[in-house]
């Protein structure tokens, strides 16, 4: 380029703001030098981790405003506990009514006793009963011989256990850690659930217990909860067994069993007792734990001396012990490890407790045993005459006995305990079924006789999907600190990379295009182009990928100005951890995602060349989640585009049935805590209403079959033409391809929502 050209373009730049004068040739008006080096969208991911992580220490810090403990007197106390307790049964997806009264029946053949085998003082029988919907609980009940029970007890095993091998009938728990047998032994009666494992009965790669997790928790119900509408109905037996009243009842459980028991007890009044074992201890690497131990907001209100504080005035037993220890590898699933608990953090979470209900007069009868150091067998001695004298004071623990004796057929525990999962996929299965008629029902408040009366009814939700779905971090966004340097000249566009800062720790980070043939004033329309799953901010722009077609690039030769941000979904493991780590907070990697577009929107309102009305989305793939997510929140777009991921979003993640289905991919963390019952992306999609809306979808699109993506889209294309009146206002475009940008009917679509001439005929 000669000089004159050079001073030509130099002063047409300077004209429309591009380059201000005395300022580097390479940064953006109003923006500092960019000078970050190496992998940025690394360095994003690393900051989110980090804002994650304070965010965690900051939840344990402002816990204590949730709790208002009355230690005037025992009905006090009892009702300041309601409202956590009230949310905790949410949270843990109780929400289906147990079955009353349960009447628990023996499981024998014809002309069977039912009796599987006798111990010191005890019978054995196979029992099931009905605990919610068509779900039954399964498992033993040890019944002492020749006498009256003392006490009843829900002893539950961990997830790697069966019942038989706690009561001492088949081989695999050390004699002195089978606690089941020694309370029976002892004068209780014992009803020993079976507990779902983490085998993979069903899909290869992956836990059964996260298999059943994924589609409950879709749902908004969780497989912990399913488990404890379990134990409280053999409770509810247990109370009811010898008259009402008659028999005081505990709870009683290791490892995933201690989980079950504390959990049990602090939402159960009637449970006179709790003792948990090789479980209790801080709560903030939750997200390192199993998945299907991961409940959407917990470390909000509690951590595990909270529980024991819904648990108080009764007692509690924390027995320090080892528990168990395993890693799950990332296979089809998510990875997770337990650990025991440090003995020392033990001691300091119970200590807490403590604290918390010091105010109970009398004091909480809190215990806290440890067993060879918080390393030794779980069900000690100590520990066990600790719950019965909470539970029969006047009853001593008996001696250990012999071995008990099997009676009868072998025991068939994979039966069993493939029966259990059957029912619990069932039941979630028909919730799938239900989950229309459901969310119809939540919606019934919006009213769209009017435009106005939408948008007045509309808003609450919007409010609701943040708040309850998204999860709103209440943090105010950092002035943008803009830095930016130039990345591309081409023929019609350059390119710059632009650095924001979002929240302390979290930037955003994109790819700004923008038309050289910018006369001097004028002001654009904006185009978000998004990209999908692993993707990079580039992909969009350059390289002609098979699913992006450089659609920013195409875009920015029309004359569009795009943005293209880089989304935190990339690195594996390293952004599904964010969702992990979020999650118990009551958060989501969009509770990022949306304040980073907030940001990167508000500061493309203030260039002088952008037209701050006609800023648009358009984003594929996880992109395409990315527009039904962002703009109902950031109402700084105009437009939404969905491409390559519209459907029924609900089946596509709860169904165990279809191929189609997320339960069967490795992206564990897609699953989003209660959509069934709130918003699929039809209620989505009237968030974003009444601003234009498309959807872009290949016929060969493996995200979904046809007929779900038109079965969806009915009920917005409903809502906008039927219901708004607004029919050039939503859109859907089929097409003979795959998982792609097509750039045909949404280029058109752009064109004419965000009012730019389109480039004429070719």
């Amino acid at each position: 380029m000669n000089t004159t050209s050079f001073c030509r373009r130099l002063a047409l730049l300077v004209g429309c703001g591009l380059v201000a004068i005395g300022s580097p040739a390479q940064s953006l008006p109003g923006t500092r030098p960019l000078e970050m080096t190496g992998d940025i969208a690394s360095n994003l991911v690393a900051g989110a981790d980090r804002f994650l992580q304070r965010q965690t220490e900051l939840a344990v810090r402002n816990r204590s405003h949730f709790w208002h403990l009355d230690f005037a007197n025992p009905a006090a106390y009892e009702a300041s506990l309601a409202t956590n307790r009230q949310r905790l049964a949410e949270i843990l997806g109780i929400r289906d009514p147990r079955v009353s009264p349960v009447a628990l029946q023996v499981t024998a053949a014809p002309g069977d006793t039912g009796l599987v085998g006798r111990g010191a003082g005890f019978e054995a029988f196979a029992v099931s009963w009905p605990a919610f919907g068509d779900v039954r609980g399964e498992g033993l009940l040890l019944r002492p011989a020749g006498r009256a029970p003392v006490a009843g007890v829900v002893a539950i095993p961990d997830a790697g256990q069966t019942p038989e091998q706690l009561a001492g009938l088949a081989p695999g728990i050390a004699p002195e850690s089978q606690f089941a047998r020694r309370l029976a032994e002892s004068g209780c009666q014992v009803v020993i659930p079976c507990v779902i494992s983490r085998g993979n009965d069903r899909v290869p790669a992956l836990s059964n217990r996260e298999f059943l997790y994924r589609p409950a928790y879709e749902l908004g119900r969780q497989l912990i909860g399913y488990e404890i509408q379990k134990v409280l109905a053999a409770a509810d037996w247990l109370a009811a067994a010898n008259g009402p009243g008659a028999l005081p009842v505990g709870v009683m459980g290791w490892g995933e069993g201690g989980l079950l028991a504390a959990y049990s007890a602090a939402l159960e009044p009637r449970l006179r007792a709790a003792c948990v074992s090789g479980f209790f201890g801080s709560r903030e690497d939750l997200w390192r734990q199993p998945v299907d131990r991961n409940v959407f907001g917990l470390l909000e209100r509690f951590g595990d001396a909270e529980i024991a504080a819904l648990i108080a005035p009764r007692g509690l037993v924390i027995e320090a012990a080892r528990g168990p220890e395993f890693i799950l590898p990332q296979r089809n699933g998510a990875p997770g490890r337990l650990v025991s608990p440090p003995l020392g953090e033990v001691r300091a979470e119970f200590a807490r407790a403590r604290a918390l209900v010091a105010g109970l007069a009398p004091p909480a009868p809190f215990s806290l045993v440890e067993s060879g150091a918080g390393a030794g067998p779980y069900g000690s001695e100590p520990t066990l005459t600790a719950l019965l004298q909470l539970l029969a004071p006047t009853s001593a623990l008996a001696p250990s006995g012999p071995t008990p004796t099997p009676i009868g057929p072998p025991a068939a525990p994979a039966e069993r305990a493939a029966r259990q999962l059957h029912e619990l996929d069932r039941h979630s299965q028909n919730l799938l079924i239900e989950s229309p008629f459901t969310r119809q029902k939540y919606f019934a408040q919006l009213d769209t006789k009017t435009p106005e009366k939408f948008r007045a009814t509309v808003a609450p939700y919007r409010e609701r999907f943040y708040r309850d779905v998204i999860g709103r971090f209440p943090d105010p966004l950092l002035p943008p600190n803009v830095q930016s340097r130039r990345l591309y000249d081409r023929t019609n566009w350059t390119g710059h990379e632009v650095v924001m800062d979002v929240f302390p720790d979290l930037i955003a980070y994109g790819i700004l295009l923008v038309p050289k043939d910018l006369r001097p004033g004028e002001r654009r329309p904006v185009v978000v182009c998004q990209h999908g799953l692993e993707g990079r901010a580039q992909d969009v722009v350059t390289g002609d990928l098979a699913a992006y077609h450089d659609f920013a690039a195409r875009l920015c030769d029309r004359g569009f100005i795009t943005f293209a941000p880089q989304n935190l979904y990339l690195f594996t493991d390293r952004f599904r951890a964010l969702q992990r780590r979020a999650n118990p907070l009551g958060k989501t990697l969009y509770s990022l995602i949306v304040p980073q577009h907030q940001q990167i929107t508000d500061w493309l309102k203030t260039l002088p060349f952008v037209d701050p009305a006609r800023i648009g989305f358009y984003g594929l793939s996880y992109g395409g989640k990315t527009a039904m997510r962002v703009p109902p929140l950031v109402t700084n777009y105009c437009l939404s585009i969905c491409s390559a991921d519209f459907n029924d979003w609900v089946w596509k993640n709860a169904s165990t049935r279809s191929p189609y289905s997320y339960t069967w991919n490795s992206e564990y963390e897609i699953f989003e805590w209660d959509l069934g019952s709130t918003f699929n992306y039809a209620e989505m999609a009237a968030l974003i209403a009444p601003r234009p809306f498309m959807v872009e979808r290949g016929h060969f699109d493996g995200v979904a079959p046809d007929e779900t993506v038109a079965y969806e889209f009915a009920k917005v294309r409903y809502l906008y033409e039927a219901r708004l009146g607004l029919r050039d206002q939503c859109a859907i475009e089929w097409f003979t391809g795959p998982h792609t940008i097509n750039g045909r009917g949404t280029f058109d679509f752009l064109h004419r929502h965000l009012n730019w001439p389109g480039p004429g005929p070719p």
